[in-house]
């Protein structure tokens, strides 16, 4: 699924932006995401349940404390994302500076605040959540983001850009955000403290993992095979032959991640339960109000998703990892943390159907039609 793989018309939406047109268009891949996804989620829980020792085993091949399997699941979803990306195009979005503030604000103030809100009003009573659902809303997302926009239509270039943005704010912000909202900000409203600890090189180290190599690896890939092949043949060629390993890795990532964390889920439905509901109410909210400050501020479809989407993911990786460090593996933070992709997952890809079914309600950027006519980067 490609906003690259048709030209749309500024202003306003061609018959060929009818959903249910489109959706015909989609790869098989394509078409029945939300059934490979929910299977994906079942395969993981009963690998988990199914094998013993599975997760431990898992969790003992990593680096650093980065998951390798984790890790090469992230790798293989983000490269094909990240190897379409014009670069060349990165200026357009660099100068928009209503999307650069908007987006900021909505990571970094926005979320922020209102994930610490909606963790006092559901689990005032369950601190451990509490706490786990706090750092989730620290985490902005480095990752994930890109197939949600990608799956969406939204602006490639764009998401590549705020995922930059975010992960510098990320080094520089997520320890100074978790003292804020767990110590200083609780002690002035008379409420319980906690303190965080978490070094810059642990964030650093997570997105140098798991943005730094597949963006490198997409800007060579772009840059040397226009140069070899010339930008027509690249994206003919090359990109609907790697486009399907995006999906082939997201899949892969959530087998392991709820395999090694279906025990949790399974033996604590309630908190589970219990931990979803502000979690819901959090991508709602900030997936909404995304859309609706785009739309105010005039956006094209294109970069409204991006801004959208962006501001509703959030780095669950970055969050376990700093919750297991922290308060350690079996504690509720860290079940908190486990329990978001299984919540983000499913509502995230629900809602890339939502923003489809908008897209005739916005102007569209033009874009050069290099793929060919019905061709899927994902077929």
């Amino acid at each position: 699924m490609s906003h690259h793989a048709q030209a749309t018309q500024p202003g306003g939406a061609s018959p060929e932006d009818d959903t249910a047109h489109v959706t015909a268009k989609l790869s098989t891949l394509d078409r029945f995401l939300p059934v490979w996804i929910g299977a994906a989620m079942v395969a993981g829980l009963l690998l988990g349940r199914a094998i013993p020792g599975l997760d431990q085993a898992l969790s003992a091949v990593e680096v650093d404390g980065v998951s390798l399997p984790i890790a090469l699941g992230l790798l293989v979803m983000m490269y094909p994302v990240l190897a379409k990306v014009r670069y060349d195009r990165l200026d357009t979005v660099t100068a928009d500076k209503p999307m650069l503030v908007s987006s900021l604000v909505l990571n970094w103030v926005v979320g922020p605040a209102l994930m610490f809100t909606l963790a006092w009003v559901f689990l005032y009573d369950l601190p451990e959540y509490r706490t786990g659902l706090i750092i989730v809303g620290l985490a902005r997302c480095i990752a994930m983001v890109i197939i949600w926009n990608d799956l969406a239509c939204g602006d490639r270039e764009a998401a590549a850009v705020l995922v930059a943005l975010n992960s510098v704010f990320q080094v520089v912000m997520f320890g100074v955000l978790g003292w804020f909202y767990l110590s200083l900000l609780p002690g002035w409203l008379g409420l319980p403290q906690e303190t965080l600890d978490v070094s810059p090189w642990q964030i650093a180290k997570s997105v140098l993992v798991f943005l730094g190599i597949p963006l490198l690896a997409g800007y060579l890939s772009r840059r040397i095979g226009e140069k070899r092949w010339g930008r027509t043949a690249y994206e003919r060629s090359y990109l609907p032959v790697i486009g399907p390993w995006a999906l082939y890795g997201l899949l892969f990532t959530i087998v392991i991640l709820f395999a090694l964390q279906g025990d949790q889920i399974t033996n604590n439905p309630w908190d589970v339960a219990r931990i979803a509901l502000p979690l819901l109410a959090y991508f709602a909210l900030m997936w909404g109000g995304g859309f609706i400050l785009g739309k105010a501020l005039g956006m094209t479809y294109e970069r409204t998703t991006t801004l959208a989407f962006t501001a509703a993911g959030n780095n669950f990786e970055l969050a376990i990892a700093v919750a297991i460090a922290t308060f350690g593996v079996t504690s509720g933070q860290a079940l908190a943390g486990v329990v978001g992709p299984l919540i983000e997952v499913p509502v995230l890809v629900g809602l890339v159907y939502v923003s489809l079914a908008l897209r005739n309600r916005f102007p569209h950027q033009p874009q050069a039609a290099i793929l060919p006519p019905n061709q899927s980067p994902h077929a």
